[in-house]
């Protein structure tokens, strides 16, 4: 009895603690997460409002602190992300990683790298992260142009096939961005048949900030985030400065939806209300 009762006691401080995943979040408070892409990664990283940062904030609404560890670098394929884990990855010690690796090797062509080279180097990649102990959240590549029957979306399958396989058989989280996007895409569509222009991306590859928002979204859901969380995660990511730029000027999105309708009341520019703004107050 009293071998149980010290088990119900460290059980107890354990879920106090918050490492027994009570609340479904997988990644806990304190732990490393690297971000290993490509130039998605990179803009991820490097813009405001990008989805690593989405990401970091999302967790931390929902009262999970982590390290990020950005590791994004434009132009990189599944053999440069290879060739670069240890010194990008694991020397960083880190604890978990997202691994968005394929567009680039579909979208380059000739300079891409063909499907059964692809399947060695990720695999090189998830075994050097299982050898390190690092959990690993797979995101399928996101789609290239935003045309579901284009040709190289097409050739993107086998690819997506390979990972979605490869994370069930290793038991890793996976965030189904490619699906999310093929979805959104559809849903945009039914709504208005007329539609054109970009949704999620600004050029068919690299996010937009709905884009941005989609890749954090599928990510949080696969680290364990419920609706609820997400929802304040959202909420969360409207107050990241920086957000939204007016000429010079940048402002979270929640303060620039406040001069867009002070802006529209005054029927002026965003940019021409702050200026009279500024000018009024420096009076």
């Amino acid at each position: 009895m009293k071998f149980f009762g010290k088990v119900f006691l460290r059980l107890a401080a354990a879920a106090a603690a918050g490492s027994l995943f009570a609340d479904g979040i997988q990644i806990r408070n304190g732990e490393s997460l690297a971000f290993l892409g490509d130039s998605i990664t990179q803009q991820g990283w490097s813009k405001p409002y990008g989805y690593v940062h989405l990401v970091v904030e999302g967790l931390k609404s929902a009262g999970v602190e982590v390290k990020p560890i950005p590791a994004g670098i434009s132009g990189h394929k599944s053999t440069n992300m290879n060739a670069r884990m240890e010194k990008d990855v694991t020397a960083k010690k880190a604890q978990w990683m997202t691994l968005s690796c394929g567009v680039n090797d579909v979208w380059h062509g000739k300079n891409g790298v063909p499907l059964e080279q692809y399947k060695k180097e990720v695999t090189q990649i998830f075994d050097k992260a299982d050898k390190a102990g690092i959990k690993v959240v797979v995101l399928t590549p996101t789609m290239i142009r935003e045309d579901p029957e284009g040709a190289l979306n097409k050739q993107l399958v086998p690819y997506l096939e390979f990972l979605r396989a490869a994370a069930k058989e290793r038991n890793y989280l996976i965030a189904d961005l490619n699906a999310d996007m093929q979805k959104a895409i559809a849903d945009a569509k039914a709504k208005d048949p007329n539609r054109k222009g970009l949704l999620l991306t600004v050029d068919g590859v690299h996010m937009n900030a709905a884009g941005d928002e989609m890749m954090a979204s599928g990510i949080l859901k696969a680290l364990g985030l419920s609706d609820a969380q997400l929802a304040a995660a959202k909420n969360a990511w409207q107050k990241i400065p920086n957000a939204k730029s007016f000429g010079q000027i940048a402002f979270s999105f929640e303060d620039a939806r406040k001069i867009e309708a002070a802006a529209a009341a005054a029927k002026v520019s965003p940019a021409e209300f702050i200026r009279s703004a500024a000018l009024e107050k420096a009076k």
